[in-house]
């Protein structure tokens, strides 16, 4: 597997926060918000957002905030295929990364798939820790950052322990491994394909 389109290495356990803007109507969507590369999302800024005071600024339907997280790979590769945009909300400056298809349901739905527009390739490194999520289906899903702003005792070092926590739908199962070779999530020519636990962990399909 090439590095050619590696942009950025390092990033396992780098913080950022989001906030999701949806957008009803003919061209229904959410717009998402990113902090990283920009800042780390400081603590004291983050509590201080308001849902409802974004959602008026930024004229949409409805605000979320999603974080503050952690990132689990360890590197980025980007294709531009969103708008170069950038925002300021309550101090924290943030750009747009991606859009999120909406089905009806701007709400925060567990273990279901969402399909996001980010033109991104993500690199999980051999000898690095990963965590998925194996649907009956056969389908698995990688940790791609973990969230403190359910369970601020998350950590890299306790995620493992997640299976006896998480309630996870029939059939499911969580498991922790090391990876013996490299692991890339290319969505760069595809949408990716994600999901969060009950702790509002985010995962990313593996494969098409």
């Amino acid at each position: 597997m090439s590095d050619s389109q590696r942009l950025l290495s390092n990033l396992r356990g780098m913080r950022y926060g989001e906030v999701l803007l949806a957008y009803l109507g003919s061209e229904a969507r959410v717009e998402v918000y990113n902090s990283f590369p920009l800042n780390d999302c400081p603590d004291e800024l983050w509590r201080q957002l308001d849902t409802e005071t974004i959602a008026k600024e930024a004229e949409a339907t409805a605000a979320l905030l999603n974080g503050p997280r952690y990132w689990l790979m360890d590197g980025i590769g980007k294709v531009q295929n969103v708008e170069n945009k950038q925002r300021n909300f309550g101090g924290i400056d943030m750009r747009l990364v991606a859009t999120l298809e909406l089905d009806g349901d701007i709400g925060r739905v567990f273990y279901r798939e969402r399909h996001v527009n980010r033109g991104a390739m993500w690199y999980f490194d051999p000898g690095t820790t990963v965590h998925e999520l194996h649907a009956p289906n056969a389908r698995t899903y990688v940790m791609q950052a973990y969230c403190v702003g359910v369970d601020d005792s998350l950590t890299q070092d306790n995620l493992h322990e997640l299976g006896g926590r998480l309630d996870l739908p029939d059939g499911w199962r969580f498991s922790s491994r090391v990876l013996d070779e490299p692991l890339l999530i290319d969505t760069t020519e595809r949408v990716a394909t994600v999901l969060q636990d009950e702790l509002e962990n985010t995962y990313t399909l593996v494969g098409s």
